[in-house]
C-alpha cells in the first residue's frame, strides 16, 4: 500500500512541482517578454521622433531661410519667386511671406491666390499668429485641410528688423505650408515596416495640452509606448505599438507544450531563465548607450551624472561640452556616411585620451558632453586644451581630411547645483568659443548670459574676416575695456598669431593697444565725444604691436548697446602709413606718420 502511494504520490508531486515550476515560468517569461518588447518600443520611439523632429525643422529651416533674407534686405525681399521655387520640394505646398502680418506673396501662385489673408486678425489664425508675434517664436499650425488635397501644417517665423540703434520692430512673416505625411513620411514608412502600429500628435497651440492626431495607424492604440518632444514651443508626442502587441501568445504555447515533458522540464526552465535575464541587460544597456558611437547616450550620461553628484554633493568635477565645427559641411560636401565616421572617430579619440572613470557620452548630433570627476577647471584646463587642438582626420574615397572642434567646460558646486544647470554653463563657454572662431577650448565665467545659440552667430568669423579693414570690440567700460572679439586683419597688424596671442600680450584690454604716453589723452578724447552726444568717435593714436614697435593709426569707433554683452565699443582700426601711399596729399592727416 505504501509503495502504491509512493508510485502515486511522488509522480504527483513531481508532476504539481513541475507544473507549477512550468507555469511560474511562463508567468515570468512573459512578464520578461513584455519588458523587452517595451525597452525596444521606447528605443524605437525616442529614435524615430528624433527623426521627425529633424524632418520638421528641415521643413522650418526653408522660414529660417527666407527670414535672414528679409533681415538682410532690411525688410525689402527682392526676386521672392525665385527664391521660393529653389527652396520647393515635395513636402512643400507652398512658401509665403506675410509682411505687418498680411500674406502677400506666395509660391506658388496657382491655386493659392486665397491664401492671402490678414494673419494677425483672421479669426482661426490670429491667436496662434499674434502668440508668435508677441512671443518671437516659430508656431506650428493644423493638420488642416488643403484645397489641393491632402492635409498640411503652416509654419509661421516671425521676424524682427533692429536699427542702429539696437531697437527691434515686428516686420512680419515667413511661412511654409508643410504637406502631411509627406514631410515625415521616411519616419513614418519605417516604423509601419518594422511592425509598428503608430500615431503622431500635436497639441493644437502651446497653451493647450490636448493632444490631437496628426497621422498614423486608423486604429486607436491600446496601451503603446510614448515619446513627447518639443519643437520650439509646439508640443508634439509619438505613440507606438507592436502590430502583434507585447505579449506574443504562440510563443508560450509551445514552452508550456515542451515543459510538459518533465525530462526536458529544468533543462528547458533553465536555458529560458538565462535567455531572459541576458536579454533584459542588454536591453538596458541599449537603452542609455548611442548606437552610433558606443559612448553613452543623452539618457545614459544624465543618469550617470546625476548618481554621482548625489553620492558626491561636495565633490568637485567638471562638465564639458564639444562639438564638429562646420559639421553640416562635412554631411554636405562628404556625406552622412563620411560624418558618421567623424562622429565616431572623435568618440573613439575620446575614449582613448580620458581615463576610465570619466564619462563620455553623445548628446545628440554632433554635439558630446564630458564629464570629469574629483577636479576642478584649473586642473583640468591645460587637459582639455591639449585634447581640442590635436590634430584629426577622416577618410573619404581614400582621401585624408582633417575636422576641428570647439570646447566649452563648468565647473560642480561653484557655477551650479545640479547636472542641466552645470551643462548650460558648459554649452554657454561652447557658443563663446564659437563666437571667438572656433577650434578652441573656454571655461564658463560666472555672469556670462548667452540668450540664444543662434546658427547666424557662428557665421559671424566669415563677416568680420572678410571685413576691409582692422577691426575689433571691447567693453565700453573705463575700469573694465575687457577685449571681446578682433577679426584677422586686426591680428596682422598687431603682429599676433591668433586671438590668443592678442589677448595674452594686451591683458585683454583695449588700452594696452595704445602707446603708454598717449592712453590717459585718448581716453578723454574717446568718452569726451561720447559724453558729448555722440554715438561715433574718431581718434589718432600710435598702436602697440605684438614685438615692441608703433604704427600710427586711425581709430574709428561706434558705441553700442549689446544684448549680450552690455555697452560694447565696435571699433574700424586704418593704418596711417597705408592711408597715405594711396591717397597721398589728398589726404590730410594729423599728427606724424611712421
Amino acid at each position: 500500500m505504501k509503495k502504491l502511494k509512493k508510485r502515486f504520490i511522488v509522480p504527483v508531486v513531481v508532476f504539481i512541482l513541475g507544473m507549477c515550476a512550468l507555469i511560474g515560468t511562463i508567468y515570468v517569461v512573459g512578464e520578461g517578454q513584455e519588458e523587452q518588447n517595451r525597452t525596444k518600443a521606447q528605443l524605437n520611439a525616442m529614435t524615430y521622433a528624433e527623426r521627425i523632429y529633424g524632418e520638421l525643422m528641415e521643413g522650418i529651416g526653408v522660414t529660417d531661410t527666407l527670414k535672414q533674407v528679409v533681415i538682410s534686405g532690411d525688410g525689402n525681399i527682392n526676386k521672392f519667386y525665385d527664391i521660393a521655387a529653389k527652396m520647393m520640394d515635395d513636402s512643400i505646398q507652398s512658401i509665403q511671406i506675410a509682411p505687418n502680418g498680411v500674406v502677400t506673396e506666395i509660391y506658388p501662385k496657382e491655386g493659392n491666390e486665397s491664401g492671402k489673408i490678414d494673419l494677425i486678425n483672421d479669426s482661426d489664425r490670429g491667436e496662434i499668429s499674434r502668440y508668435a508675434r508677441d512671443n518671437d517664436t516659430v508656431i506650428m499650425q493644423g493638420t488642416f485641410k488643403l484645397k489641393q488635397g491632402g492635409y498640411g501644417i503652416a509654419v509661421r517665423n516671425p521676424v524682427y528688423l533692429e536699427n542702429e540703434n539696437g531697437q527691434k520692430r515686428f516686420w512680419g512673416f515667413t511661412i511654409v505650408i508643410l504637406k502631411v505625411p509627406e514631410i515625415f513620411s521616411h519616419s513614418v514608412e519605417a516604423l509601419f515596416n518594422f511592425g509598428y502600429k503608430y500615431s503622431l500628435q500635436k497639441c493644437a497651440s502651446p497653451w493647450d495640452d490636448t493632444y490631437e492626431r496628426v497621422y498614423g495607424s486608423k486604429k486607436e492604440l491600446n496601451d503603446p509606448v510614448i515619446y513627447d518632444f518639443d519643437v520650439y514651443r509646439d508640443k508634439w508626442r509619438l505613440e507606438i505599438l507592436p502590430k502583434s502587441g507585447f505579449y506574443n501568445n504562440s510563443n508560450l504555447i509551445y514552452m508550456f507544450i515542451g515543459g510538459v515533458i518533465i525530462v526536458l522540464l529544468l533543462t528547458g526552465l533553465t536555458v529560458a531563465l538565462i535567455s531572459i535575464n541576458e536579454n533584459r541587460k542588454l536591453f538596458k544597456k541599449l537603452a542609455v548607450t548611442d548606437t552610433l558611437t558606443g559612448i553613452y547616450n543623452r539618457l545614459g550620461f544624465n543618469r550617470q551624472v546625476e548618481q554621482y553628484m548625489r553620492q558626491n554633493p561636495q565633490k568637485h568635477c567638471v562638465v564639458a561640452m564639444l562639438d564638429i565645427d562646420d559639421f553640416k559641411l562635412v554631411n554636405d560636401m562628404y556625406g552622412h556616411a563620411a560624418g558618421d565616421g567623424v562622429l565616431k572617430k572623435l568618440a573613439e579619440s575620446m575614449k582613448q585620451y580620458f581615463s576610465k572613470d570619466v564619462i563620455l557620452g553623445r548628446n545628440g548630433g554632433d554635439e558630446f558632453c564630458i564629464f570629469m570627476p574629483d577636479c576642478t577647471v584649473v586642473e583640468v584646463k591645460p587637459f582639455l586644451k591639449k585634447f581640442t587642438k590635436e590634430t584629426r582626420k577622416f577618410y573619404c574615397k581614400g582621401e585624408a581630411h582633417t575636422f576641428t572642434i570647439s570646447l566649452g567646460f563648468a565647473e560642480y558646486p561653484v557655477l551650479a547645483d545640479e547636472c542641466s544647470k552645470l551643462m548650460r554653463c558648459a554649452d554657454m563657454a561652447l557658443y563663446a568659443v564659437k563666437m571667438r572662431g572656433k577650434n578652441g577650448c573656454m571655461a564658463y565665467r560666472e555672469g556670462e548670459q548667452v540668450k540664444s545659440r543662434a546658427k547666424l552667430g557662428f557665421a559671424m568669423k566669415d563677416i568680420i574676416n572678410n571685413l576691409p579693414g582692422a577691426f575689433i570690440v571691447y567693453r565700453a567700460d573705463k575700469e573694465n575695456d575687457e577685449i571681446l572679439l578682433a577679426n584677422n586683419e586686426l591680428l596682422r597688424l598687431t603682429g599676433c598669431k591668433n586671438m590668443d596671442e592678442l589677448l595674452a600680450y594686451t591683458g585683454k584690454s583695449f588700452c594696452n593697444l595704445i602707446r603708454p604716453d598717449e592712453q590717459e589723452s585718448c581716453q578723454k578724447s574717446i568718452w569726451s565725444q561720447i559724453n558729448g552726444g555722440h554715438s561715433n568717435d574718431y581718434i589718432f593714436f600710435h598702436m602697440q604691436k605684438a614685438d615692441g614697435k608703433y604704427i600710427s593709426v586711425l581709430d574709428h569707433g561706434r558705441i553700442v548697446d549689446s544684448v549680450h554683452n552690455g555697452r560694447i565699443f565696435y571699433v574700424m582700426i586704418m593704418d596711417l602709413k597705408s592711408l597715405q601711399r594711396h591717397y597721398g596729399d589728398c589726404l590730410e592727416l594729423g599728427g606724424e606718420v611712421e
